[in-house]
């Protein structure tokens, strides 16, 4: 009988293995009989949408026929195959009927044609109007027929904390809003070592192919342009900024009617003034830029300011003193160079500023009227 325990045990381990596999399987399906109609719990219909909600929405609706798809075709050179075609997307907003369009100049720099589609799928062979590269903006235009302009809002008076919204085509997908805050206001270095002064930094998710889009007030204004993110992977880390709407409205009719930028200048060099230079020269302020000589034939030097005349050193580096102390422009207080480079993107060439000087220990304000830049301030 030793011999029938191996062919018992194998008919048992069979006989499971049918049961769980197969006979189990039927005679569940046969148990759970199927229903004649399913029945399942849905939400109540005609939920109503929240006031923030509306807002989004109406900000959307409000802007999306202004904002356009560029695209760039320009040629470049491989060391293996010689010339080759490359290809390059962003956005850009239109400001007038007449088909005028803002964008980053780095969108549509070496460009050899430009084509913009509109959010109707329309496309249009688009001609570039005017470049700046400083402040990284540049003017197209398409002809096309009832185009719709953005309204374009103030930058001057932003808060940490104010909700904005950004649209453009990130990664191609047109069309695309996303939504954030003013997370600061700074300083920030292009990666061609161009400075945005007071760049507007945003959480609202900016990836590629935004460059040029609009960044807007819960009203819908345009208070900035989106031009670039600070990412280890290329794409949001929640770190995006825009260029100040007031900086390209300073410049946009000089890139509409000549096709560049009349930077103004003043004509001037000079030192930042600490309080402790203030006490060794014996000047009637702690702060300000001391003029130590003006440019032959500026803007400073035909409004009368006057700089050094007399020869001194700081440590080892020689300046003259004597000349005029500017502490303010337009009302405003000025402390060092970045300062006055700030006031200077707010004007343009020929534009007439008033500037608050000290003459000695006399404090009087003097009107100049801007030249234009020739690399100096």
């Amino acid at each position: 009988m030793r011999w029938m325990r191996p062919i018992v045990l194998a008919l048992l381990i069979a006989g499971g293995f049918f049961y769980f596999t197969t006979y189990r399987g039927q005679f569940e399906t046969r148990w759970l009989s199927r229903p004649g109609k399913l029945e399942i719990t849905q939400a109540a219909g005609g939920e109503s949408l929240d006031g923030e909600e509306q807002n989004n929405i109406g900000v959307y609706r409000k802007n999306i026929d202004s904002v356009v798809n560029i695209t760039s075709k320009a040629v470049t050179f491989d060391f293996f195959y010689g010339l080759m075609p490359q290809e390059g997307q962003g956005s850009g907003f239109i400001i007038d009927k007449e088909g005028h369009i803002l964008t980053n100049y780095h969108v549509i720099a070496d460009a050899r044609q430009v084509e913009v589609t509109l959010h109707n799928r329309k496309k249009y062979r688009a001609t570039v109007i005017g470049m700046d590269k400083s402040h990284d903006l540049a003017v197209i235009q398409i002809k096309a027929p009832a185009l719709t302009p953005m309204v374009l809002g103030e930058s001057r008076n932003l808060q940490v904390g104010q909700k904005v919204y950004a649209i453009g085509n990130p990664f191609g997908l047109s069309g695309t809003m996303t939504r954030g805050i003013i997370s600061s206001i700074r300083p920030v270095q292009e990666p061609d070592g161009m400075v945005i002064d007071e760049a507007i930094q945003t959480d609202a998710a900016i990836n590629p192919g935004n460059s040029g889009g609009p960044l807007l007030n819960w009203h819908g204004e345009v208070i900035g342009i989106n031009t670039m993110i600070a990412s280890n992977v290329g794409q949001s880390a929640g770190i995006g900024f825009a260029i100040p709407i007031n900086t390209a409205k300073a410049v946009l009719n000089d890139l509409v009617t000549l096709g560049r930028v009349r930077r103004p200048a003043l004509g001037v060099r000079t030192i930042p003034i600490t309080p402790e230079l203030a006490e060794q020269m014996g000047l009637p302020s702690d702060f300000g830029l001391l003029i130590v000589q003006v440019v032959p034939g500026g803007a400073a030097e035909r409004a009368g300011l006057r700089g050094g005349n007399e020869r001194a050193y700081i440590g080892n580096i020689p300046i003259m003193l004597g000349g005029d102390l500017i502490i303010g422009i337009d009302g405003q207080d000025v402390q060092d160079q970045q300062d006055l480079s700030q006031m200077m993107n707010n004007h343009r060439a020929g534009d007439t500023i008033r500037i608050t000087i000290y003459r000695g220990k006399k404090k009087m304000d003097v009107p100049v009227a801007l030249g234009e830049a020739r690399e100096q301030v």
